[in-house]
């Protein structure tokens, strides 16, 4: 099992910047080979895909909204994934959830991750 815990939410301006984090506890990324993922939903749309990296940092893939302004990065000593986020925009506001799936390459796929997290709330101001 893998217990995925989000933290750097919160309110911040439009063109500002936000870094999101996601420890794991229980399996630990890099012994398990663990690809993931970040997503986010907003109020009454779906899920949406936002950048995914594989076990050991060497692919990354982004979602065409946030390419270039994201970057998803990874330290496996400190079992933790990060989502850096730059010049934010209002449509970027969601709850942003980190998953983890039982495989070592990256996934823009939700169904393809097993664990998440509880989600962050990302806000942004105009």
């Amino acid at each position: 099992q893998v217990q995925l815990v989000e933290s750097g939410g919160g309110l911040v301006q439009a063109g500002g910047s936000l870094r999101l984090s996601c420890a794991a506890s229980g399996r630990t990324f890099s012994r398990n080979f663990l690809g993931v993922g970040w997503f986010r939903q907003a109020p009454g749309l779906e899920r949406e895909f936002v950048a995914t990296i594989n076990w050991n940092g060497g692919t990354t893939y982004y979602g065409d909204s946030v390419k270039g302004r994201f970057t998803i990065s990874r330290d496996n000593a400190k079992n933790t994934v990060y989502l850096q986020m730059n010049s934010l925009k209002p449509e970027d506001a969601a709850v942003y959830y980190c998953a983890a799936r039982a495989a070592a390459g990256a996934s823009t796929v939700g169904s393809d991750y097993g664990y998440w997290g509880q989600g962050a709330q990302v806000a942004v101001s105009s």
